[in-house]
């Protein structure tokens, strides 16, 4: 759940955001550094620091390099929450000439970092547009520990009323609304974006009607953010050498949990003792991918099956096969698509995704 640009990078130090809670208090790195009294309590890879006195510094990566873009993909931001200061990234085809299919993606990092803005998540952002081709909106949201679960929750549900409400209107937002197909949309996520996405569809998929006149046609999660008290196997098993240890999960839960829950609350653990019904995901497809050597495989694997084994008893309206698809990715690591937008394991991710797409285009026809 923990995506750093920065292991190739090295940190860069920003302005930092600020938040209108009082506790815990955000510093800038300058000021964390003249300081000797306060010590670290909580370090997730030096991006993100949680002193002793509450104060949360925060190292961002380096901004977008110039001539990054090839052309082939318009971009522009956008803000879809004044109140709370939260805004999205909208991407579309230059040479667009249709409406074209709509992929919501929120990015990861754990619940506790991460940005629209991050130099890999935008590669990657370019690369959906472009070679899906699609409109794409990566939307940012309130990150732990300033806003502990359900905030992100809530804000991702936000955005998708606000797409809702930009498409219903037709004039609010031409340069999206001129590009947008409201009948195939696609929600996506990587590591906490996957953990959003599930809820999403839990979320909206209990309340027919709720985001006319947008469709959402199908979900898609790469390698979900999912744990739970219990070990899996793939957990166990994990060196301490993996891109995303135990010991990190362990940490960004203490960072973005409730005070008093554990790994088995229902907004990270979906199969839990009080995790809410999954039938609202079982008439909308549904595409999960897991990296063979992410310690999240496991609970990824048995998610994926429990919704095959739910849709095979004839709780949803397709066949098994129409409706969930789960496929791993050998030797790749956790959040291998942000983290390496360009790489080859990438591009299969894109391609999966078009696939996923353009069976809901033959299905809306048929």
């Amino acid at each position: 759940m923990h995506e750093a640009f920065l292991l190739e990078t090295g940190h860069h130090e920003t302005k930092n955001r600020q938040h209108t809670q009082t506790a815990p208090r955000t510093r800038s790195c300058s000021a964390m550094a003249s300081s000797a009294d306060p010590h670290v309590v909580e370090d997730c890879r030096g991006m993100l620091q949680v002193l002793s006195d509450g104060t949360v510094a925060r190292f961002e990566p380096p901004p977008i390099p110039a001539g990054d873009d090839d052309g082939r993909v318009e971009w522009k931001d956008a803000v879809y929450d004044a109140g709370r200061g939260l805004g999205l990234r909208m991407y579309k085809p230059a040479a667009a000439e249709k409406k074209l299919p709509v992929l919501v993606y929120f990015h990861g990092g754990g619940f506790c970092v991460g940005s629209y803005a991050w130099p890999n998540f935008h590669a990657g952002c370019l690369r959906l547009a472009a070679e899906l081709p699609a409109v794409v909106l990566s939307f940012d949201y309130r990150l732990a520990p300033e806003h502990r679960f359900p905030a992100a929750h809530d804000d991702a549900a936000t955005a998708l009323l606000w797409l809702r409400d930009q498409l219903a209107s037709g004039t609010t937002n031409p340069w999206l609304a001129d590009a947008a197909d409201a009948r195939r949309v696609f929600v996506s996520g990587e590591s906490a974006g996957g953990n959003l996405t599930h809820h999403l569809a839990l979320r909206f998929g209990s309340t027919p009607g709720l985001l006319d006149p947008i469709n959402i046609a199908g979900y898609v999660m790469l390698m979900p953010g999912f744990l739970s008290e219990r070990r899996t196997r793939s957990e166990l098993e994990s060196p301490a050498t993996a891109f995303l240890t135990r010991d990190m999960c362990d940490t960004l839960s203490r960072l973005f949990l409730p005070a008093g829950a554990d790994k088995d609350h229902p907004l990270i653990n979906p199969l839990g003792p009080e995790s809410p019904s999954l039938d609202p995901l079982l008439d909308v497809p549904v595409l999960v991918v897991a990296a063979e050597r992410d310690l999240l495989r496991d609970k990824n694997v048995e998610y994926a099956e429990r919704l095959r084994a739910l849709a095979a008893a004839g709780k949803g309206k397709k066949k098994e096969e129409e409706n969930v698809e789960l496929v791993v990715f050998p030797g790749e690591e956790h959040a291998f698509f942000g983290v390496k937008p360009e790489s080859e394991a990438a591009g299969e991710v894109v391609r999966l995704i078009g696939r996923l797409v353009a069976r809901s285009s033959v299905s809306r026809m048929s």
